[in-house]
């Protein structure tokens, strides 16, 4: 296809636009998002719709105006932002690896998956958010495209823009990830769904792309960017490809050295914080979790990344096990039933708070998974890939109303002041079972400890130095709604019970703010 061609059919899906709400890194810092699985949150004719399988791997029937439809969920749970699956057309019918359901699979970046719905629909999922002031961030994939068969076998006529061999690399698997050229050069998929990658060296494929993810943001409004597989593109392509998009844009490096991820954020605004997310799991995936592991990460990544505040922080993904997959039952482990919300072993849920806990509350922009508000099981991909609708939108249950909570506590410090995001959180204490951290400036700061010890630990009380607080200051425990003092000395008593997190702010800070109804 001439490039020509290619600007043409660009200008032609262009239609009215409304500008975004917001494009810029310092924007995003102060947001909460919802990460969607298109296909899996909500069916346009819930209830309607029927059992879904995730070890199908098929389409079951998500799309954007389910998800219009489910916004109060969302938005009472005090996220101010939605993360939707890559909306372009992918690849269609079953493969020997199951179908497109997921949207990594894409074979024409001008025309939309017809799966999720219609160019209106994803502009009024975008005009639905504005009006809620909301933001949208759509999942983009630049590294290859999908194709079913062999990569020896590609019929690149198929790809569009990209329709000729001498856009991609040579086919070759990757099989050398301490090799970056390697990881970058050769291709991701395997020998029955192929996943083409494109040369983005190349000026011609680096314009072309460039072109197009400024149409796709100002055609529907979007306000950010997830980019996948970011670490198996060449580092000088993010640069202008952020630019060209013109709104924030977070990475996804899959890679726990702090070193490694941390270098793509000199290119992009973002990337997600999978250093932080290794650590977190470890220390909270049992009563003998590393806490020890999670200070260091915390601090590792303070000096290794170029801006801590603005990475993307999660404890669940698509790509990664639920976290109640560590802590379940095996027997209910990536089971779709509502029922397995009360089947998991009794100190389950009280793990679940805490990582929830630490991924609103830490440095970052904190991202929540679908479902994990529901303590859904599921394994690996594509058992952590449930329809969340399963679930009924249950909003009166522990970890839903945990969220609600911890974004609101989060709003309120920020509104508190404007500098609060850009403190870096610390550890303040830590033990074996505890981890005490600290984040924003004198008489603003929230205290934040959490546990990994679980439901059947003894209550104690210990006394917590570094909060920075002045003696008398009274401070809410916002989970219990207990009021506390700070002690002649400086320091803070803190009770712990049944594993559950405590979060510390000042009382004079929550007038008129409903938290703890004051």
């Amino acid at each position: 296809m001439a490039y020509s061609r290619i600007v043409l059919v660009a200008a032609a899906v262009l239609t009215s636009v409304t500008s975004s709400l917001a494009a810029t890194a310092t924007d995003w810092r102060s947001q909460s998002v919802y990460q969607v699985i298109t296909d899996r949150f909500a069916p346009t004719d819930y209830p309607s719709t029927g059992y879904c399988n995730p070890n199908d791997r098929a389409y079951c029937g998500g799309t954007w105006v389910g998800i219009i439809n489910h916004l109060d969920y969302i938005q009472s749970m005090g996220f101010t932002a939605v993360w939707i699956s890559p909306v372009t057309y992918n690849l269609p019918g079953p493969t020997a690896d199951g179908e497109a359901y997921h949207g990594y699979w894409q074979q024409n970046l001008y025309e939309l998956n017809p799966q999720f719905g219609t160019a209106g629909d994803l502009r009024a999922l975008s005009e639905a958010l504005h009006k809620r002031g909301m933001y949208l961030m759509v999942d983009v994939v630049v590294n290859h495209f999908g194709y079913n068969g062999a990569g020896d076998t590609v019929n690149y006529t198929q790809l569009h823009p990209f329709d000729k061999q001498e856009y991609y690399h040579p086919y070759c698997l990757i099989s050398d990830y301490s090799n970056q050229d390697n990881v970058e050069d050769c291709w991701l998929g395997d020998t029955q769904v192929s996943l083409p990658d494109l040369k983005t060296e190349d000026s011609l494929v680096t314009e072309i792309y460039y072109s197009w993810i400024h149409d796709l943001v100002a055609n529907y409004s979007i306000d950010g960017l997830r980019i996948d597989t970011v670490k198996h593109v060449d580092k000088a392509f993010w640069a202008g490809f952020n630019s060209a998009a013109g709104v924030f844009c977070t990475g996804e490096s899959f890679n726990y050295d702090a070193s490694y991820t941390c270098a793509y954020q000199n290119y992009l605004d973002s990337v997600l914080n999978y250093p932080m997310y290794g650590p977190l799991v470890q220390a909270f995936s049992s009563d003998n979790g590393d806490m020890s592991g999670l200070v260091n990460a915390i601090n590792t990544i303070k000096g290794t990344c170029k801006d801590s505040t603005l990475l993307g922080s999660f404890s669940e993904n698509h790509d990664v096990p639920r976290f109640a997959s560590f802590t379940a039952d095996m027997a209910v482990r990536g089971q779709l039933l509502v029922k397995q919300l009360l089947l998991v072993n009794a100190d389950s849920l009280q793990l679940a708070m805490n990582v929830i806990a630490f991924t609103i509350l830490g440095d970052g922009v904190p991202i929540i998974y679908q479902g994990q508000e529901a303590h859904l099981a599921g394994s690996g991909d594509p058992a952590n890939r449930e329809a969340l609708w399963q679930t009924g939108f249950q909003t009166d249950v522990a970890l839903y109303k945990l969220v609600a909570l911890m974004n609101q506590i989060r709003h309120q410090a920020i509104e508190m002041d404007s500098n609060y995001l850009i403190y870096k959180n610390y550890p303040v204490y830590s033990n074996g079972h505890v981890i005490a951290m600290r984040k924003g400036f004198d008489g603003n700061q929230v205290i934040t400890v959490l546990t990994n010890a679980g439901q059947s630990s003894k209550e104690y009380t210990f006394v917590l130095g570094g909060t920075g607080f002045r003696p008398g200051e009274v401070l809410v425990e916002v989970t219990k709604c207990v009021t506390v003092s700070i002690n002649a000395d400086g320091s803070l008593d803190v009770a712990m019970a049944q594993g559950l997190p405590k979060v510390f702010y000042p009382a004079r800070h929550l007038s008129g703010s409903g938290i703890c109804s004051l």
